[in-house]
């Protein structure tokens, strides 16, 4: 029923949607992920997210989305809040980074990321450009839905673009499984 649900919701986000165009193609697998820092939400408080300091802990499973509380991007952040025990056991961080409704990330982190995992704002969608991961929405430049899974020397072992956020939790849990499998803790 939920899956039913979401999937209802979904199609119906796209079929109602405005005009989307990406931008550019996403980084590809192998290439070096950039490094950034961001403001961030933590469980509704604001915190600073580093990939570089994130990056020595496991891998980081970074994922892009447009904007806070709309449809799609609620349905992504409940799945992988759902998720992100799982992606502990396997040593991957999760981060939520947007270019949309950049103030209201805290709120955010705590209802729909269930305080579950850091989403950082990212104004101008820079971060998201860096990873050529942006698009326009109404003319404004927006973070595009995308997922990336950055082993710990900064090599992207997953990137997947994909305006339904049904497949982005299952293709990077398999990622973080096989970068873990070939590097036991």
């Amino acid at each position: 029923m939920k899956n039913t649900l979401k999937t209802l919701a979904v199609a119906t986000l796209l079929a109602l949607s405005v005009p989307v165009t990406s931008a550019f193609a996403a980084l590809q697998v192998g290439e070096k992920a950039p490094d950034f820092k961001l403001d961030a939400a933590l469980a509704g408080k604001a915190t600073t997210f580093s990939l570089k300091q994130a990056l020595q802990k496991g891998p980081v499973v970074l994922y892009f989305f447009p904007a806070a509380f709309s449809a799609g991007c609620t349905l992504e952040a409940h799945d992988f809040a759902e998720a992100t025990d799982e992606f502990s056991k396997q040593g991957a961080t999760v981060i939520g980074v947007t270019a949309g409704n950049t103030d209201q990330i805290a709120k955010f982190s705590k209802l729909e990321c269930r305080d579950k995992f850091t989403v950082a704002a990212d104004p101008g969608a820079k971060v998201a450009a860096e990873y050529k991961s942006t698009m326009e929405m109404k003319g404004q430049k927006l973070s595009d839905r995308t997922s990336y899974v950055i082993a710990p020397d900064g090599k992207i072992l997953l990137s997947y673009t994909d305006k339904n956020p049904d497949a982005h939790i299952q293709k990077a849990m398999d990622a973080v499984k096989k970068y873990r499998q070939a590097n036991p803790a």
